[in-house]
């Protein structure tokens, strides 16, 4: 399990963060490449893991009794939030060809 955890939390950074970082480097052009980046960056690393270490903390505050903790209905909660996020992502993802702004052609 723990081999398996470590594998798909790789997977999921790569899905999450690099990607949203390419999108958006492919979107933003050269102008506004920077400030885009920036404030992808506060929101996922800044203000979107403040949010989640905080939930966190409640959870597993709820869940500790006698110096023990309940695992299996804490990480229910990631699991369910997870399952919710892949069932919104399925029904609104869009598959859109990426340009980027500053891309030259290649052929002669």
């Amino acid at each position: 399990m723990l081999i398996l955890g470590i594998a798909l939390h790789g997977a999921c950074y790569d899905f999450f963060f690099v990607s949203g970082q390419i999108y958006t480097d492919s979107k933003a052009g050269g102008r506004h490449k920077a400030a885009a980046q920036g404030l992808i960056t506060l929101a996922t690393y800044g203000v979107g893991m403040l949010i989640g270490f905080w939930a966190a903390g409640l959870i597993a505050d709820r869940y500790a009794a006698g110096g023990a903790h309940d695992w299996q209905s804490i990480w229910l909660y990631p699991a369910g939030f997870a399952a919710a996020v892949f069932a919104l992502f399925a029904a609104a993802f869009r598959n859109e060809a990426v340009t980027y702004a500053h891309a030259r052609s290649t052929s002669s």
